[in-house]
């Protein structure tokens, strides 16, 4: 008897989503190209050295930057004003990348200033609430704060997209990567919620998930999940179930995904107990390719862990600490990456800072790049290794 006839391409594009979606059976060598969801391929990719180097997501901006991002926020600035403020911005983000020198370039996230805390203007189901202390010291308490009043929906989506394929016009046969918010970072902010609280992170999951796939479309190769709230998960979640949100991001799909976890950089402060052995259930959990850690500002602290991470990550490493006026000198970032290789093979390392940039000076923030650039050739370069016992 003879069976029904299948389908060869829809049965291999199973297949390759079926194998990057189970750790187990995650390819670590040659990642043949796969259609995105709208049948475009993805962006080409040049080789990347052993050890590449990138930014995390935001960059430094220069002052006049942050003049006009106020008066326009007082409707000082036209329409025209603004489209030629941000196509400068990104202009001089990608210049300062390139500059330095560094490998993986990212849109500087000109568009997204102060990370997610405007991000919720895009969305539909929430009211602002009134903030609770206003004066004295700048502080997490005083980020925007909601409350559910309804279906949470980004209708226009969160405004991503457009900003990767900006980057990708502006920076072409570059390798680039696009950091989406997590929606345990989002859900950080909203309260009060007149539904379930699972429902409501329901809705926050489908947001992310659904720009997540119009970032596929659009030829994105690398996307990064930046997920500061999982080091600290609210809605009373466990780090097991917090890790289990940030997958429903991204099962499923073929891109290379990164997940950011740190633990907050509000103008240099973190939020939670930085604690790294904590996470470790957390990290076993996830699937995704990549993940971004801080360790510079921690003076290297735990970077024994490392080698208890399962090597199907990758391991970006912070060696550059954005929290800190101090200007490291490429030794200063090169035995740094060797306390990281003392734990992780080259092929596994991708060279970062800890954080974002856009808490710094851009004049220290370009000086660090450089350095990390730096830190990184002496690395692939050294015939002899560098001495790793002194903690910068």
């Amino acid at each position: 008897m003879i069976g029904p006839k299948i389908d060869a391409s829809k049965a291999r594009e199973l297949v390759e989503k079926t194998v990057d979606a189970v750790p187990g059976l995650r390819r670590r060598s040659r990642e043949p190209a796969s259609r995105s969801a709208s049948g475009s391929m993805p962006m080409p990719e040049p080789a990347l050295p052993v050890i590449p180097t990138m930014g995390v997501g935001s960059l430094a901006v220069p002052g006049w930057f942050s003049l006009l991002v106020r008066q326009m926020r007082n409707e000082a600035v036209g329409e025209d004003d603004r489209d030629e403020l941000f196509a400068d911005a990104l202009r001089l983000a990608v210049g300062d990348q390139i500059e330095a020198g560094l490998d993986i370039l990212s849109d500087g996230e000109v568009r997204r200033q102060r990370f997610v805390f405007e991000m919720h203007d895009r969305l539909t189901g929430l009211r602002r609430l009134e903030t609770r202390r206003k004066l004295g010291v700048h502080g997490y308490d005083q980020v925007p704060q909601f409350e559910v009043t309804g279906n949470i929906e980004a209708p226009q989506g969160l405004g991503i997209v457009e900003d990767f394929e900006k980057l990708r016009d502006a920076a072409p046969g570059r390798a680039l990567k696009i950091a989406v918010p997590g929606p345990l970072t989002l859900a950080s902010m909203v309260h009060r919620a007149r539904r379930s609280e699972e429902s409501v992170l329901d809705d926050l999951v489908r947001v992310v998930r659904r720009e997540v796939e119009r970032l596929l479309q659009a030829g994105a190769r690398r996307i990064q999940i930046d997920e500061p709230g999982l080091a600290h998960p609210t809605h009373g979640l466990s780090l097991a179930a917090a890790a289990q949100m940030v997958n429903r991001c991204i099962e499923g799909t073929s891109a290379r995904f990164s997940v950011h976890v740190c633990f907050g950089n509000n103008l240099g402060r973190p939020v939670s107990s930085r604690d790294l052995a904590r996470l470790m259930p957390a990290f076993d959990a996830l699937i995704a390719r990549e993940l971004v850690l801080e360790f510079a500002n921690r003076e290297m602290a735990q970077v024994d862990l490392l080698a208890s991470i399962p090597d199907r990550f990758d391991i970006a490493a912070g060696v550059v600490d954005v929290k800190s006026f101090y200007i490291e000198s490429a030794d200063d970032v090169a035995r740094r990456l060797q306390m990281v290789l003392d734990h992780v093979p080259a092929q596994r390392i991708v060279a970062t800072a800890d954080c974002g940039f856009s808490a710094l000076p851009r004049q220290i923030a370009r000086a660090k790049m450089r350095a990390l650039v730096g830190g990184a050739a002496l690395v692939r370069g050294s015939a002899a290794p560098i001495e790793s016992g002194v903690k910068v």
